[in-house]
Parts: structure tokens; C-alpha cells; sequence
């Protein structure tokens, strides 16, 4: 894809799951891939394997040493690095907290850093993963559920802002895949998830077929579209069959 060879990429939360799907992606069609993560061991792994550069440390604050490694500029931004707080309003400010600075303002601190540069040359791609949960939700996580809204709603407005002085923004909103974060979910994961679980390598795919069809918002489970539209033409409808679920997941618990 021209679009990506020989860009410079930075992938955060990029030691598993999506994240490194989304590296080796990036690597194989010839783009110098900064490879991101909290775990060092687990970044360099990725990046030794993709030929990439390994950069530990907090998605918050990896703009500026990214683009030095990358020799002075970075193309493409994948803000993919997220936190699956589960719990109820009663879950502990601090678990709220944590779940806003990573899922949200990692991202808005990314963009802080980044679009001087791009706005200034004219081009910049800034890729949120968000969750079908932002466009949604998910039962019995509610920092989640809230904070991926609040993601998908700053990519939202990075597109509507800036796209006319080129930059490209792309939200992606897979439902459930398989990585640490689905078993991690517990039994609302495998009730509500599991069953039509995707591969991260398929969050990839849908990622540059939607580059390449220059889309904003990616679905790498297509049948989320129908509840999106359901959810906003039929509100009241949308949360009754939601709260059977809720009540179907009590059940079983």
C-alpha cells in the first residue's frame, strides 16, 4: 500500500493483541514501525521480530522520543494502547481515573503533540482503536463503556476539525477478538463477546481496508452497523433488549 511504505508508524499497547496484529501489519507493507508497550520485554519482542524499534514506557508520553527514533517525523499514529476496567459506578474513583487518562487522554495528549507537525505539511493519519463499546456499550463495565464513548467522540471531532487540512482519522470498533483483554472480561465477555470473537489479525485487515477506502469508522464486525442505527433510531427498544442481557448475565452469575 503506498500510503504506508516507508512511513514512519508508532503503535502503542503494541506487545500483543491488536497492537502488535496492527505493527506486523504496518512492518509487512514496508512502513518503520515504532513498537510501543508498558512491557519492554514484550515491545521488543514485536519490534525484533518486525524489524521495528522498541519504545517502552506510557502511550502519554511517546510522541516525541517516537518521532526522534524515526528520524524526525511521524506519519501515522495508532492510538491503540486501552484499559478494560469492568465495575459499576461504584467502582473506585481511582479505577475511573486510570480508565479516562488511558482510554482518553492518551489519545487527546498524542493528538497535542502531533498535529502542529501535520497540520503544518498538509498530511498526519491519527488511528484510535476504540471498542464497538463506544458506539454502544458493554454490560457490567462501566468506566469502560464510558471512557471508550469518550474516545470515539475525540476521533470524531479530530475528523470533523482537520480533515480538510489533511489529516485522516480512523476509529476502529471491533466487538469481541481474541486476546488477553476478551478473558480478561470475565463471564459478560462470554456471554455477550466471545461467541462472534474475531482474530486480531482481522482488526488489521479491516484497519487498511478502510485506509485504503479512506473511512473513518472501521467495523471489523460489520452486523455492529445494524445495532449503531438501531441503537440511535430506536433508543428506548435498543436499551430494553440490552437490559435483557444485563438480566440474563445476573442470572447466570
Amino acid at each position: 500500500m503506498g500510503v504506508v511504505q516507508g512511513a514512519g508508524v508508532v503503535v502503542t499497547g503494541a506487545g500483543g493483541g491488536i497492537g502488535a496484529a496492527l505493527a506486523r501489519r504496518f512492518a509487512a507493507e514496508g512502513a518503520r514501525v515504532v513498537v510501543n508497550d508498558l512491557d519492554g520485554d514484550r515491545a521488543k519482542a514485536v519490534a525484533d521480530e518486525i524489524g521495528g524499534i522498541a519504545l517502552p514506557g506510557d502511550a502519554s508520553e511517546i510522541v516525541v522520543p517516537a518521532r526522534e527514533a524515526l528520524g524526525g517525523t511521524v506519519d501515522v499514529y495508532c492510538a491503540n494502547a486501552g484499559l478494560a476496567s469492568g465495575g459499576t459506578e461504584a467502582a473506585d474513583e481511582k479505577v475511573w481515573a486510570l480508565a479516562w487518562d488511558v482510554n482518553v487522554m492518551a489519545h487527546v495528549r498524542a493528538a497535542h503533540a502531533l498535529l502542529p507537525q501535520w497540520l503544518e505539511r498538509g498530511s498526519g493519519r491519527f488511528v484510535s482503536t476504540v471498542s464497538a463499546a463506544g458506539l454502544l456499550t458493554m454490560i457490567g463495565a462501566a468506566p469502560y463503556s464510558v471512557t471508550k464513548h469518550g474516545a470515539y467522540a475525540f476521533a470524531e471531532w479530530l475528523s470533523l476539525t482537520y480533515r480538510h487540512r489533511g489529516l485522516k482519522v480512523h476509529a476502529i470498533c471491533p466487538q469481541g477478538v481474541r486476546t488477553d483483554m476478551l478473558t480478561a472480561s470475565g463471564s459478560a465477555g462470554d456471554l455477550v463477546l466471545a461467541p462472534t470473537a474475531i482474530e486480531p489479525e482481522d482488526v488489521a485487515d479491516a484497519l487498511f481496508d478502510g485506509i485504503e477506502k479512506d473511512r473513518f469508522l472501521i467495523l471489523p464486525h460489520p452486523e455492529v452497523a445494524d445495532f449503531y442505527q438501531a441503537r440511535a433510531s430506536d433508543p428506548e427498544r435498543w436499551l430494553t433488549n440490552m437490559n435483557h442481557i444485563q438480566q440474563k448475565w445476573e442470572a447466570t452469575g
